[in-house]
């Protein structure tokens, strides 16, 4: 899939009252290959600030048209969800 950013130009703004963000795999690395780098999932392996500025612009953009935002993440993105969400969270709020 195409960055997060381009994928949203492509689709020309939001259709719905909602937008859903899934961070799954980093670009270009196939599913097998990212679940082999980030396991055993205790720690972030590789950061990816690129991914999360599309993903705090885009969940920006949607609370500024008044638009509810829900961003899934995966393990595999960046090595533990919950550590990238907290960052997320931290460049959300500052």
């Amino acid at each position: 899939m195409p960055p997060l950013r381009d994928q949203h130009t492509g689709m020309q703004g939001f259709t719905a009252v909602f937008t859903v963000l899934r961070l799954l795999t980093p670009l270009k690395m196939s599913h097998d290959a990212a679940k082999r780098r980030a396991e055993p999932y205790t720690k972030i392996v590789e950061a990816l600030p690129h991914m999360r500025r599309e993903t705090v612009h885009v969940v920006r953009q949607a609370a500024s048209e008044g638009r509810h935002a829900y961003v899934l993440v995966n393990n595999r993105a960046e090595g533990n969800a919950p550590v990238t969400v907290q960052a997320l969270s931290g460049m959300l709020r500052g």
